[in-house]
């Protein structure tokens, strides 16, 4: 009976895992030499023969008859006078066959042989969830949101496998509920003991390249080559691409009429923005594209130091640096280089940190972030400008422009 009901279990794991049938024995007679080794000392004399479709277990131990009295290793020989008892025209020298039913190892060892089956069946079916989600690395998977925590939410695939998104590989606007679908990247998988647990990222920048080839026929096609993308995730993104078909405009492409290709893959970042470029091997050309939306005057390149010195009209000196800087940050890691940016006529100007004595340090660095550093660039702006590009109060700015005006007055 109790091979019957080991045989039970093991086909209610073959149809509950569709573990494949010769990795199953494989298992169950490994599990099985190691209960023979710890009840015998050692497994090699032994037979295991397994039917899983018809229930049938057979363990078969092989000895060889001596001479009564003389036996020295009873996992490895058997007295004549015993052997003759299982079949009496036994001679020494001969080898016997016997077989043992599980009941012979003990009830504790059933329950742990049963016990160490169901493990291996879970490292096996563990090991193989990792190797599936290894090989699903950098590509983007749908799962169902089961359970939000504080620091994470808990999604489920349509296997039932554990997917996890942390806070902060999700996008800043991204609200979900419980039963709802999620889009994203599979980050990284890793072996936690035997579980494997599976992150999954709404921020990498690869989900943006991905998700461009999904959207995008010429992207996925071949057509048209992703060579970059960065991202401040939902806030700015600025994805570079190439056409080695010259009758293709990558760019066009990739936007469509009035932004009706892009407009899915910003829906789905949050209402990310997205800017476009031509990648181009020119890399003056490159970081003014890269600057976009502002116009570029001229770019000065020094490739030992990476840097690139950008002259702008002051008009265009906000668009380039862009809201929290966000412009000319991604432009920098687009293209690889340091950008500094410069106005025309900047020689006439005086930064705005030379009016530190006055104007207190915080308030300049507000001016910074929205693309004001010198005096001019300030006095260049209407207040309600400013007062909607920075987070100051109208009292605050007047008295700034106050305060630079009677400098340049004098």
């Amino acid at each position: 009976m109790e091979n019957i009901a080991l045989i039970d279990s093991f086909s209610e794991f073959k149809d509950e895992k569709l573990i494949d049938r010769v990795t199953l024995m494989a298992i169950l007679e490994d599990v099985l030499r190691n209960a023979l080794k710890k009840k015998y000392g050692d497994d090699d004399n032994f037979d295991i023969i397994i039917n899983p479709d018809k229930g049938d277990l057979e363990i078969w131990r092989n000895r060889v008859v001596v001479a009564d009295g003389e036996v020295q290793e009873p996992n490895q020989e058997i007295a004549l006078s015993e052997a003759r008892r299982i079949e009496p025209d036994f001679e020494v020298g001969e080898d016997v066959a016997e077989e043992v039913k599980l009941i012979d190892l003990g009830r504790r060892s059933i329950l742990a042989l049963r016990q160490n089956l169901i493990s291996k069946i879970h490292e096996h079916d563990n090991t193989n969830l990792y190797k599936q989600f290894k090989d699903l690395i950098g590509e983007i998977y749908t799962a169902e949101v089961h359970h939000i925590r504080h620091r994470a939410i808990i999604l489920l695939d349509d296997e039932g496998n554990e997917i996890i998104l942390p806070k902060e590989k999700q996008i800043p606007s991204d609200f979900f509920r419980k039963g709802e679908n999620v889009r994203g990247i599979i980050e990284s998988v890793e072996l936690k003991g035997n579980k494997p647990t599976i992150i999954m990222s709404r921020t990498a920048p690869i989900f943006l390249e991905k998700l461009f080839e999904q959207e995008i026929p010429e992207v996925f096609d071949g057509l048209i080559t992703v060579k970059n993308v960065v991202r401040i995730p939902g806030e700015k993104a600025k994805v570079a691409v190439d056409s080695y078909d010259d009758r293709i405009d990558p760019v066009g492409a990739c936007v469509g009429m009035k932004g009706s290709r892009i407009h899915g893959i910003v829906r789905e970042l949050g209402n990310e923005n997205i800017d476009v470029i031509n990648y181009t091997n020119n890399i003056q050309l490159y970081i003014t594209r890269a600057l976009s939306p502002a116009r570029v005057t001229s770019v000065k390149i020094n490739e030992e130091t990476k840097r690139a010195e950008v002259v702008l009209k002051p008009e265009e000196v906000s668009k380039a640096i862009g809201r929290g800087g966000n412009n000319i940050r991604l432009a920098g890691q687009l293209t690889g280089y340091e950008i500094d940016v410069f106005r025309e006529g900047a020689e006439e100007d005086v930064e705005l940190s030379e009016f530190s004595d006055e104007i207190e340090e915080w308030v300049i660095e507000e001016f910074n972030k929205a693309g004001f550093d010198t005096a001019k660039s300030v006095l260049e702006q209407d207040v309600e400008d400013l007062v909607k590009r920075t987070d100051l109060e109208e009292e605050t700015i007047i008295d700034v422009i106050r305060i630079l005006r009677e400098e340049f007055e004098e």
